[in-house]
C-alpha cells in the first residue's frame, strides 16, 4: 500500500507546536531564506532532498515528516520525493510561510 501525502495548514501546525508534540518539521527552502525568517524546521533545501542527500532524516522514514516551504509549492515536491525514497507519512504545509506570516504575524 502506497502513503498519499497529506496536508495540514499553519493553523494546525502551529496549534500542535504550541500543544508542545514533538514534531519532525523540515524546512525545504534555500539557507538564504531560513536565515531570513524560519519556524523552527530543520534546513534540508529540496535540491539536497532532490539529489538524495537526506541521511540527517533517513532514521524518520516510518515517522511523520513535516514539510514546508514558502508558499506551498516546493514542500509538494519535497513530500512526493521523499515518498519515493520510502518516506511513509510525508505531510505538506499548505502555504508555507506566506501563510504563516500572514496569520501570526510578529508579536
Amino acid at each position: 500500500m502506497r502513503h498519499i501525502m497529506e496536508n495540514i495548514t499553519v493553523e494546525q501546525l502551529k496549534a500542535r507546536m504550541d500543544a508542545g508534540e514533538k514534531i519532525n518539521l523540515i524546512d525545504c527552502r534555500e539557507p538564504s531564506e531560513y536565515a531570513e525568517f524560519n519556524i523552527g524546521g530543520k534546513l534540508i533545501p529540496l535540491g539536497q532532498i532532490q539529489s538524495m542527500q537526506t541521511e540527517e532524516i533517513d532514521d524518520l522514514k516510518n515517522e511523520e515528516v513535516i514539510i514546508h516551504c514558502r508558499s506551498g509549492k516546493r514542500s509538494v515536491t519535497a513530500c512526493l520525493f521523499l515518498e519515493t525514497l520510502g518516506f511513509t507519512h510525508t505531510v505538506n504545509v499548505l502555504g508555507g510561510v506566506l501563510d504563516w506570516q500572514a496569520k501570526f504575524p510578529a508579536q
